[in-house]
């Protein structure tokens, strides 16, 4: 079944043909266009890791995972890193959960507003990208275990930004496909699946609309999407769970960060500028174009997944 044939006005369940209006969802995912929480999703490594009260608790082996995405950041962060990554984990010296301005619990603020700020100039990364990063926030559950855990998941801009390959495009294309579909589509009201490129040498995702919800699963999500653990997903840049540790720089021991540390692990932390003229980041990419073609996706797997099934065990 392609994409074409799921969208069709026949197959439109009634929820959708009685929606007045897009949710906060769509109209974040698409770019405005149209944590401190218990359980989120990384993909660190190019692996699904599960993690629970700061600590990773499972991994799995597939290379796609199917969800539904219940709320979302309403704006694209930024997170900026001083210091080289050196493989441990620490907190960034400044981010930003709107884009506009830095958190008043960033402590080492690089300007008053992140559109004048050095770190956000081109060039001041690798090449011409910037040392501050992008990044965005979502809070979804699992396709086959709906009335489980809101989880987060936090994207690096390669899964954001982007061209569409087929029918498999990063998270802004991947939203406005959908919003261009007659009638328009929701993502919080379909099965959207989470998939690897493995073309990237860094961990990045391509999203691909597979089922519609059916009424019980839709109702379910809609109340996920109003939980405090969906609004603390989407709200959260930086988890206060997890106690940053010091950092090894050119021979020396920075000073521990305060008690929080990056819930964004998808991408290592840019080293440090040596220049005004040069720092290392993750590439900057352009918004994508929507391509018209489509190929034929995936059948659901019918069968609970082993990352539904770990999410079963985990305590409260």
């Amino acid at each position: 079944m392609t994409n074409v044939t799921l969208f069709k006005n026949a197959e439109v369940p009634d929820f959708v043909k009685n929606r007045t209006g897009l949710s906060a969802v769509a109209k974040a995912l698409a770019g405005g266009s149209a944590g401190n929480t218990t359980k989120r999703i990384s993909i660190a490594g190019g692996v699904f890791r599960l993690f629970s009260g700061g600590k990773e608790v499972a991994a799995i082996e597939e290379r796609y995972l199917d969800v539904v995405v219940v709320a979302a950041a309403p704006d694209i962060g930024r997170l900026f890193y001083a210091s080289a990554y050196n493989g441990e984990a620490s907190a960034p010296d400044c981010w930003s959960h709107d884009g506009k301005t830095p958190s008043e619990d960033a402590q080492n603020k690089q300007h008053t507003s992140c559109s004048g700020c050095p770190q956000n100039i081109a060039g001041s990364g690798n090449g011409t990208s910037r040392a501050c990063r992008f990044q965005q926030r979502v809070a979804v559950v699992l396709a086959n275990d709906i009335d489980g855990d809101v989880m987060q998941l936090t994207l690096p801009s390669k899964s954001i930004f982007g061209d569409a390959v087929g029918d498999d495009r990063p998270l802004q294309a991947y939203a406005k496909y959908l919003l261009a579909q007659t009638p328009s589509v929701d993502p919080s009201e379909v099965v959207t699946r989470l998939k690897f490129d493995t073309k990237s040498q860094a961990p990045k995702l391509f999203f691909k609309a597979m089922r519609w919800l059916d009424d019980d699963e839709h109702a379910t999500c809609v109340d996920k999407g109003k939980t405090p653990d969906a609004l603390r997903a989407v709200n959260d840049t930086v988890s206060k769970a997890e106690v940053a540790k010091p950092l090894a720089i050119e021979g020396k021991r920075r000073a521990p960060a305060p008690a929080v540390a990056v819930a964004v692990d998808e991408e290592p932390p840019a080293p440090a500028p040596k220049s005004k003229k040069a720092a290392v980041a993750t590439e900057e990419v352009e918004e994508p174009a929507v391509r018209k073609e489509e190929k034929k996706a995936s059948a659901v797997p019918a069968k609970k997944s082993n990352l539904a099934a770990m999410v079963d065990d985990w305590e409260d």
